[in-house]
């Protein structure tokens, strides 16, 4: 009795551990065709800063690891130079803005009444060489051999110079009541813009002598120091941009009909595998990697891989590059999740 007790226990053991292990099996199965898991790496952008300029550095400020703002100056070059060709270019131009306002003012009403005096000193002049030459006409028609032929071409030459003294005193005084030329303004005007110029670009190189972050970042590498020569060939720093990040996975071909743009996932990492990141699609590869030079088999056909982003929100800066992390996508998602726009695969790289 106590074996048939015995073999009847066992087998209810043996029933219910076969219930366990296929309702197991089940769940599992039921679980793989719902939950797609894919292992990758974290990627993130890069860019390496350079001065335009080529000049010696001033100032490095920050180190690597530093975490930067937008807009931040990370280094700066010795200016001075430049400063002095400035301060000598905003001179040039000053003089030549007053220049310009004294053409388009005109002439001064001193100055013209001053031109009026010297026209009617020179109209005195004129009548007096007149008068002068007619006496000595008169006397030499007079009495013959009174005066010399010598002192009538004297009177006649100060008489005609008078005459063009006085000529020379009238278009003066014309020019100055008419005013400054049209050409003479637009010569005046095109030099102080040239000065302007030099000015502006004088002070765009200034303003290029400080190397700004583009984006919020973080300082991956400092390549030159104080003292050294910078050159647009010659990169300051390298910074880890800290938007955007994303998981680089692969799924095959069997998988990639599961997925689309926009849905969720999680990602965790082994330093924190309790912490999973939010995260969803958002780059599907159109073009497979590792292809057979000939796909002849439906063995063949799912060998083949094609690259998803995971766009991660990480705010706490806990990924790095190069990471490896897990991400899961639950493939129940609705079929309303979707980004208002999805990246495609002409996407940066």
């Amino acid at each position: 009795m106590n074996i048939k007790k015995t073999a009847l226990g066992l087998g209810v053991l043996a029933l219910v551990a076969a219930g366990v292990w296929f309702g197991r099996a089940y769940w599992q199965a039921g679980d793989a065709e719902n939950h797609l898991t894919l292992y990758g790496n974290v990627d993130i952008r890069q860019i390496s800063l350079a001065f335009e300029g080529s000049d010696r550095v001033a100032e490095m400020r920050v180190y690597e690891g530093d975490h930067v703002k937008a807009g931040q100056v990370l280094a700066v070059l010795d200016s001075q130079n430049n400063k002095l060709k400035l301060a000598q270019a905003q001179a040039q131009a000053e003089a030549l803005k007053q220049s310009l306002a004294a053409l388009r003012n005109g002439n001064r009403p001193e100055e013209i009444r001053q031109s009026d005096a010297n026209m009617k000193a020179a109209q005195a002049q004129a009548e007096q060489a007149q008068l002068q030459l007619r006496r000595l006409q008169n006397t030499a028609a007079d009495s013959e051999g009174a005066v010399s032929k010598q002192d009538l071409d004297a009177a006649r030459a100060q008489y005609k110079e008078a005459q063009a003294k006085l000529e020379a005193s009238r278009e003066s005084l014309r020019l100055m009541r008419v005013g400054t030329r049209k050409e003479d303004i637009a010569r005046a005007e095109a030099q102080l813009k040239a000065a302007q110029a030099e000015a502006a670009l004088l002070q765009y190189n200034i303003d290029q002598s400080e190397l700004k972050a583009p984006q919020n970042a973080v300082v991956r590498a400092r390549l030159l120091e104080p003292g050294d020569m910078a050159s647009p060939q010659r990169p300051a720093y390298t910074l880890a941009l800290t938007e955007p990040k994303w998981v680089r996975a692969y799924v095959n071909e069997p998988q990639l009909g599961k997925i689309r743009p926009g849905m969720k996932a999680q990602v965790r990492t082994d330093s924190a595998p309790d912490k999973p990141i939010a995260g969803r699609i958002g780059y599907i590869s159109s073009v497979a990697e590792f292809t057979p030079k000939t796909v002849q088999t439906t063995d063949l056909r799912t060998d083949l891989v094609y690259e998803i982003r995971v766009l991660v929100d990480d705010p706490q800066d806990s990924l790095r590059l190069g990471m490896p992390a897990t991400v899961d996508i639950d493939l129940q998602q609705s079929a309303d999740n979707r980004p208002s726009e999805s990246r495609t695969a002409s996407g940066a790289h």
